[in-house]
């Protein structure tokens, strides 16, 4: 789930959203699909500063010795992330917020091509999902990477797919970052059914290599 995202908010923007530095080599904005393995938008926050910054999106683990040395992973379900050895000291210690302006998923029924779908926030904000980070290194390559938190989807999403990012509301993100004390546990959790807008697209999606604002326009269902 949530293979493909896209952001449209100017970097200016999200520099005043987010109250962030930003660095100076932030992926290009706007972006009508991106990919794994591509730099996202991300913000951390250390001792209180946060910093509006580029990552890989794709968790790369300590112990893998190249960047495609085991499973991409592009989603930390939430079930999980406190155990799992890839991400358990990341959930305490390396939260980021990963920014979006929707996301796309695939809806799959039997003996029917895959329909693409566009997730929003109904109220038109920015789609800011919960996040790992974390540093990797070997030799001259060095990589900050990153991953999605995951949970079980909502009744507004469960027909199209059984997951869905957790999606954080303003009111959380300084929690998530560990800016307002501990219990970011609690944020792992399903948005609510009514702040989701699903808009049905067409199938030029289907492509990694498909660009322009037309892949989020709607389609007849």
């Amino acid at each position: 789930m949530c293979g493909r995202m896209a952001i449209t908010l100017p970097q200016e923007a999200m520099i005043q959203v987010f109250d962030a530095v930003a660095s100076n080599d932030l992926p290009p904005v706007p972006n009508y699909n991106v990919c794994p393995t591509v730099d996202v938008h991300t913000v951390t926050s250390d001792a209180g500063r946060r910093r509006l910054r580029p990552m890989r999106w794709g968790f790369i683990p300590h112990w893998y010795d190249k960047p495609g040395g085991g499973p991409l992973l592009i989603y930390a379900r939430s079930e999980t992330i406190a155990d799992k050895p890839a991400f358990r000291q990341a959930a305490r210690v390396r939260r980021c917020l990963i920014v979006a302006s929707g996301f796309y998923e695939w809806q799959r029924e039997d003996g029917a091509k895959p329909r693409p779908w566009y997730i929003t926030r109904s109220d038109g904000g920015p789609m800011v999902f919960a996040g790992v980070w974390q540093d990797w290194d070997r030799g001259d390559t060095q990589l900050t990477t990153c991953a999605v938190v995951t949970c079980a989807a909502n009744d507004a999403m469960a027909p199209i797919h059984h997951r869905l990012p957790v999606i954080l509301s303003p009111a959380d993100w300084p929690l998530w970052l560990g800016e307002a004390g501990h219990g970011a546990a609690t944020l792992m959790k399903p948005f609510a059914d009514d702040a989701l807008r699903f808009t049905r697209v067409g199938m030029a999606v289907n492509s990694n290599r498909a660009t322009g604002p037309d892949l989020m326009l709607p389609v007849d269902q």
